[in-house]
């Protein structure tokens, strides 16, 4: 592993820098919150380590994962959001749970750590195992279960998306250690088939460009349905020399999103409008590395209030892992053949 960079764009000093202020932020239990005294959630704390890990803070890296091994309930799931004190939200999100999995088979593409893949192999086994009992007939899968266990009465595209992504790494870290699990492998494929085919299936969020791009990012959409599915809502969501909108009604430029959307990009083939959406997005990058949530235009204003999150500086380190192409790591969110 080498610490990734763009040329032109971001050296590998300065995605190295941006790496570290997520690290600089985690706390001593190893959480990874979203900012100082913010919470976590374990989606995005699975990202923060997942770029720990791509420019070498392995160590750093692992106590986060330690943390979620320590909270993880005995069903095999987390709750939405923690914070340094206990449990701030407790529902239990389906999306949020698998993204486990991503983050393991990261972790062992970074490091070559079979010990690690072998001690954490029973944490993501329960919680696909979790999951996938949220799998509907039809493929779809329900978005979360309230604490009390009661599932929600519908499935979001997005997750759904993120969902198949990991449900692909987690079936390929049950073959890497021996373990047969046909049954993740089958409910991968019929989540792919409903997210290409049966849009309806899921609760409409058209106005989210996360919807549009999700299912590309992710390997649900490949080939040249990818390609189609990029183009239909270009105009809607891309910001022409200034990046993508969170929401389509609203110029509001986040740079997660954008640097998401870069990914999507690359998976389908177009490299140089990867490299052109990565370029701005760096107009939300502050001098000490860390990168401002959002921007709204025409007024130039930062919001959240200025929030600067290490789920956002996550998302740039692995977008430019991604561009840069040379890493075990680069092709994960690229490449799904």
């Amino acid at each position: 592993m080498r610490n990734p960079h763009v040329e032109n764009i971001l050296t590998a000093e300065q995605v190295h820098t941006t790496a570290a202020t997520i690290a600089e932020w985690q706390l001593p239990s190893g959480m990874l919150p979203w900012f100082p005294g913010g919470h976590a959630d374990p989606w995005n704390h699975v990202e923060a380590a997942m770029a720990l890990a791509t420019c070498g803070l392995t160590d750093e890296a692992e106590h986060g994962y330690r943390w979620l091994a320590e909270i993880q309930r005995g069903d095999g799931s987390w709750h939405n959001y923690y914070t340094a004190d206990g449990i701030e939200d407790a529902k239990l999100d389906a999306n949020c749970i698998a993204y486990i999995a991503t983050g393991i088979w990261h972790h062992w593409l970074a490091t070559d750590d079979r010990g690690f893949l072998d001690t954490y192999w029973p944490v993501v086994d329960k919680a696909i195992e979790f999951v996938l009992d949220l799998q509907t007939k039809r493929g779809e899968i329900v978005w979360a279960r309230h604490a009390d266990g009661m599932p929600w009465s519908y499935a979001l595209l997005t997750g759904s998306s993120s969902i198949s992504h990991s449900l692909r790494c987690a079936s390929l870290i049950a073959a890497e250690l021996g373990h047969e699990r046909p049954e993740w492998i089958a409910g991968r494929d019929k989540l792919v088939s409903v997210i290409a085919n049966q849009p309806d299936a899921f609760e409409p969020k058209e106005r989210w460009a996360m919807d549009w791009y999700y299912p590309v990012l992710t390997g649900a959409v490949v080939g040249a349905a990818a390609t189609e599915m990029m183009a239909a809502k270009h105009d809607a969501f891309v910001m022409e020399d200034k990046g993508v909108r969170c929401v389509s009604d609203r110029p509001w430029v986040t740079a997660a999103e954008t640097c998401e959307c870069v990914m999507a990009y690359a998976a389908a083939g177009d490299l140089d409008r990867a490299h052109a959406i990565f370029q701005w997005a760096q107009s939300l990058r502050d001098p000490d590395g860390r990168y401002f949530t959002g921007l709204v235009y025409p007024e130039l204003v930062h919001f959240p209030d200025a929030e600067r999150s290490t789920y956002t500086a996550a998302a740039v380190v692995l977008a430019a892992d991604c561009l840069y192409g040379k890493n075990p790591t680069s092709k994960l969110f690229s490449d799904h053949t």
